[in-house]
């Protein structure tokens, strides 16, 4: 992920959270603003609870790549908190996660058909 693509900033993770709306699930908290650029910004929570450094890392390499196969409207920073559970779910169930939390926020783009499931 390009570094304009990322939340880099603690003012600018704090802005999300202060004012971004929330959707949560039982592996992920997404937490969604508008901003106004032609890109989006991401950036990604995962705390000790999640496990070990090996295990938060591997949660972030999964959601990024979910985040890349999947067709998002611009002009959006999203911040993805990983919960306890994520960290002993595969990829596909994450990526199901991401995608249903992404709907449910109006990120997603509309261009599937109803009822299919973005890959």
């Amino acid at each position: 992920m390009c570094k304009q693509s990322r939340l880099r900033h603690r003012k600018e993770f704090d802005a999300v959270f202060r004012q971004g709306c929330i959707w949560a699930n039982d592996l992920l908290v997404l937490r969604s603003l508008l901003n106004h650029l032609d890109h989006n910004r991401y950036g990604f929570v995962t705390s000790k609870r999640l496990g070990r450094a090996v295990v938060r890392n591997r949660v972030r390499r999964r959601l990024r790549e979910a985040l890349h196969a999947l067709p998002l409207l611009a002009g959006w920073d999203i911040v993805i908190s990983a919960r306890a559970s994520a960290g002993r779910s595969d990829f596909h169930d994450l990526k199901k996660a991401v995608a249903k939390l992404l709907d449910r926020a109006g990120v997603l783009s509309r261009d599937l058909s109803p009822g299919e499931t973005p890959s």
